[in-house]
């Protein structure tokens, strides 16, 4: 049974991944296939785009509670997931998603989403476009 795809947006801490999902860079080469990742969101881990732990040295803080005025409705929970690292910049996922915090709060529906990587946006766990002001290197 194929999970469904879901993003769990841990209290500070990184992007939990679930499901069928194929991650690349920018420019497209293939960085992780398979169906979990743990990505770096607070902007600081040394092994950019996954977590190694940096939340915890460097202080990050985001209870991971989000409103989400772009909700949409899924024609299906599952199905090809890609993850596509912006360089410098967010993180887009296309493709069947639900988004939810760790602790049941907060929750989302989206066929798209660009997720922020500077751990600097205001709108958690979405991009704002913080990236540009506090020079985020990806």
């Amino acid at each position: 049974m194929i999970k469904p795809n879901t993003l769990i947006v841990r209290p500070d801490g990184p992007l939990q991944f679930e499901g069928e999902m194929t991650l690349e860079d920018g420019e497209g080469n293939l960085l992780q296939r398979g169906d979990e990742a743990w990505l770096c969101r607070c902007g600081q881990s040394q092994d950019k785009p996954f977590c190694d732990g940096a939340h915890k040295r460097c202080g990050f803080s985001d209870p991971a509670r989000f409103d989400d005025e772009r909700h949409e409705v899924l024609a299906t929970p599952n199905g090809p997931l890609q993850l596509t690292l912006k360089t410098d910049a967010m993180l887009i996922a296309r493709g069947p998603l639900s988004i939810r915090s760790k602790d049941g709060t907060s929750s989302t529906t989206r066929n798209r989403a660009a997720l922020c990587r500077c751990g600097q946006s205001q709108n958690k766990p979405f991009c704002d476009a913080s990236h540009k002001q506090c020079g985020f290197r990806g």
